[in-house]
């Protein structure tokens, strides 16, 4: 038996690099929006891998004002769900981000921060289906949201991952 895994066409889609590029961009996006600052790079990987599991995408609150520690408490789903797909995701995601790096989509800052340059990427978030549209709807809202907490290992622990 082989250890080949035949992925779909929308797994495909998902986690080719343009599309983690896209979702880690997206990150950037949500967090200059919300704090007017670069973004640390943690938070750029950590919001796209959290923005790709359905699991995790159906539990997000409606709005960045919910604790961060409360809504990990409030479901366990999506610390288990991390604990078991965070390093593999990140392993897709980090090439995305080299590819947004090395086309200009995001910019890396003298403090090792990301910043996505002016009129890089549209505010209006589209795509060819609904649940890319979700995706980076949810990328976007992670990186407004998770730094609410404070720190990002203050984060990650919470979400029982490790940078």
């Amino acid at each position: 038996m082989s250890d080949f895994v035949d992925l779909s066409r929308e797994e495909r889609a998902l986690y080719n690099p343009a599309f983690t590029a896209l979702l880690a961009a997206r990150t950037v996006q949500g967090h200059q929006t919300q704090y007017g600052r670069p973004c640390p790079v943690a938070l750029a990987v950590l919001g796209a891998v959290m923005a790709l599991q359905p699991a995790v995408r159906e539990k997000l609150p409606r709005t960045t004002n919910a604790g961060v520690s409360r809504w990990v408490e409030e479901n366990r789903a999506v610390k288990v769900a991390m604990l078991q797909n965070a390093t593999a995701l990140a392993a897709v995601v980090r090439p995305g981000l080299l590819l947004a790096l090395q086309t200009t989509l995001v910019h890396c800052t003298d403090q090792g921060l990301l910043q996505l340059p002016t009129g890089r990427l549209k505010k209006v978030i589209t795509g060819p289906t609904e649940e890319l549209i979700a995706i980076q709807k949810a990328a976007h809202m992670l990186g407004r949201w998770l730094p609410s907490t404070g720190s990002m290992s203050t984060v990650m622990t919470l979400l029982g991952v490790r940078p």
